[in-house]
């Protein structure tokens, strides 16, 4: 897949099949219209483009939502990558973006730069200054500059009915499982493995402290998890923690993950945590050696889930 920073950077020879929006999560909805994106190349006589933002919309139009994200863009490239997409054009979003009204943005980057043959678009999307045309006018201005125009139905969006603010609700309220249905994966987030307060070793616990990357990641809510770690082409099994670990006074926010199977110094490492399903709420003990009662429960349900799931 070629991955072009700016629609400026990008040039193809041949007729292009377009689809165009933020794409956060690449969930199933998203997927579908991938598909139906891949499916009218016709025997490669035409070439797939996804042309997506480097920051959200929302997040320039409206400064004040302080949006937060399921995918980097890094991750966003990944999926697309794997789903088989031609070229990826990830677009800064600014003000100037957002003033052209839908036939400059049509006839000066659809047809001018992309060399667009035919569009795939949801029956709802609008687009232009103050996002002021729809599904018609995009059909109008197909005849006129002579591609097709193919739309998702509202039958098939209600079928799907999943959407990216459905999924970052799901994951804010501890929902990891249904989260996960509605993306096709795991979800996921990166960090780096920094200094704590070493804790865990007195309990037998020791842990891995994440400080994830992307601030604008969504974080899910204070709990314990059953997750996966990937570093450096491996994966291990383990059980995390979001909060701020009240039974020993914690007071900042903290994502600390103990792996089952690991004993080595995992510091400055960048670990991909893999989210599978939500254990419990975060709850203050009375004492540490009933939180390590705990833990030890905590331990044999995420290794019974490993268990079932690697047989499945």
């Amino acid at each position: 897949m070629k991955v072009f920073h700016s629609i400026s950077e990008f040039s193809c020879k041949k007729k292009t099949v377009v689809t165009l929006g933020t794409f956060d999560g690449v969930h199933l909805g998203h997927q579908r219209i991938i598909n139906r994106l891949l499916n009218s190349t016709q025997d490669n006589q035409l070439e797939t483009v996804v042309l997506t933002f480097l920051q959200h919309p929302r997040s320039v139009l409206q400064a004040e939502s302080n949006i937060k994200l399921l995918n980097t863009n890094k991750e966003k490239t990944t999926l697309l990558e794997k789903k088989g997409v031609d070229n990826l054009i990830i677009h800064t979003f600014d003000t100037n973006f957002s003033e052209l009204t839908g036939e400059e943005f049509v006839k000066t980057i659809l047809v001018d730069k992309l060399n667009i043959q035919k569009i795939i678009i949801g029956y709802d999307h609008r687009f232009g200054k103050n996002r002021a045309s729809d599904i018609h006018d995009l059909i109008y201005f197909g005849k006129k500059y002579h591609f097709d125009v193919e739309q998702i139905s509202a039958k098939e969006i209600d079928e799907i009915s999943i959407s990216s603010t459905k999924i970052r609700k799901a994951i804010q309220d501890g929902n990891i499982k249904l989260a996960n249905q509605y993306l096709g994966y795991n979800y996921t987030f990166t960090g780096k493995v920094v200094k704590g307060k070493q804790l865990g070793r007195t309990i037998n616990f020791p842990t891995a402290n994440i400080s994830i990357y992307n601030i604008q990641k969504i974080v899910p809510k204070n709990g314990v998890y059953i997750v996966e770690g990937s570093w450096q082409g491996e994966t291990h099994k383990g059980m995390m923690n979001i909060g701020i670990k009240p039974t020993v006074d914690g007071k900042n926010t903290t994502i600390e993950v103990h792996f089952f199977d690991v004993d080595q110094d995992l510091y400055d490492l960048d670990i991909t945590i893999s989210v599978h399903e939500f254990i419990r709420d975060e709850i203050k003990f009375n004492s540490i050696d009933e939180l390590k009662i705990q833990l030890q429960k905590d331990k044999t349900t995420s290794l019974e889930y490993f268990l079932k799931t690697d047989k499945c």
